[in-house]
């Protein structure tokens, strides 16, 4: 299995939840990591424990500034672009924010890391550019139309990079992401994710209200699965994978109902009053896409990647981190 070693590898969005968690990695295995972010939705507690490290560098700015992309990919051999405004609720509320720093952002970036010479660019993509296919399991190839401003912005993004590995030599390869929880993920907010937002309702003896009946669908994906396809990307030589997106999931999926029964029941295990809390339901929410199941066929055949942590595994790592960190 290729890992990225010895290299310096620019993480855009740096502090968020899945930056972080790619920063950390990569400091593990002698990279030097450059983190870019303007702090609007990462934290810098997610980053704290890495500023006095010699090989980590924090640049604090937007990718919607050209000079601040320019600085960033500088003396860089690897990008690992993360930076988004994420949710496709926020993108509703606030489409022109959300394309200035999806959209423009991206374009920032893909062209600051041409400029510099570099010529492998990893994106985060994500699931919702599926759109209103109803195909099970979701195939790259095939998309339905999308649902939401910030889906649009992601499906631009793909053909940007797309577009570029074949006007400028480069070697882009994008990652669909679907549903990513886990550790340092944040619970707060009208736009906090449905693991962390649930799990932190349940430890506050609070009802957690499930859009809809419950039976919508997800293929909920663990951070650990997500910071090895980023891993896979950055070396994978295989000129066949350049140039293309891949579903990173694990190619399975739970309705939310299940997914609330079995995360009431772990946190159960270290609080046995939380048992006693029942979930409520609530209006189907707007954009949404019902089911979300990934195909991983593409990733596993071209990248060599393979969940390493499904479900039941990666829900208990996520609840025992929010239990020792809420």
């Amino acid at each position: 299995m290729n890992l990225i070693t010895g290299k310096r590898v620019l993480v855009t969005g740096g502090a968020g939840f899945i930056g972080s968690s790619l920063c950390h990695d990569l400091l593990e295995r002698d990279n030097e990591v450059v983190c870019l972010d303007n702090f609007a939705t990462g934290k810098k507690e997610n980053i704290s424990d890495l500023k006095d490290n010699p090989h980590f560098k924090l640049i604090e700015g937007d990718i919607r500034d050209t000079e601040v992309c320019n600085k960033a990919v500088k003396g860089v051999d690897v990008v690992l672009h993360q930076a988004a405004l994420g949710s496709v609720p926020r993108s509703i509320a606030d489409p022109a924010t959300t394309n200035a720093v999806n959209g423009n952002g991206f374009l920032n970036m893909i062209i600051a890391t041409r400029d510099a010479g570099i010529k492998r660019f990893v994106y985060a993509s994500s699931s919702s550019v599926y759109g209103d296919s109803t195909e099970l399991p979701k195939v790259e190839e095939r998309t339905g139309k999308v649902l939401s401003p910030y889906a649009i912005t992601k499906l631009v993004n793909e053909e940007y990079a797309r577009i570029f590995g074949s006007l400028y030599d480069m070697e882009t390869i994008g990652l669909r992401y679907f549903n990513v929880y886990g550790r340092r993920q944040d619970p707060e907010g009208p736009y906090a994710a449905v693991i962390p937002k649930f799990t932190q309702s349940f430890m506050k003896y609070e009802s957690p209200v499930i859009n809809g009946d419950g039976s919508n669908s997800r293929d909920f994906t663990y951070i650990d699965n997500v910071v090895l396809a980023n891993n896979l990307a950055a070396t994978v030589e295989n000129p066949a994978a350049m140039n293309q997106v891949y579903n990173v999931a694990c190619g399975d999926s739970v309705n939310l109902n299940e997914m609330t029964s079995m995360l009431r029941g772990y946190l159960a295990g270290h609080n046995p009053k939380i048992a006693a809390v029942e979930p409520q339901h609530g209006p189907s929410r707007a954009g949404d896409i019902p089911h979300s199941m990934a195909s991983v066929g593409k990733a596993v055949r071209l990248l060599g990647y393979k969940p390493n942590i499904l479900f039941p595994e990666g829900l208990k790592r996520a609840v025992e981190w929010y239990v020792d960190n809420l």
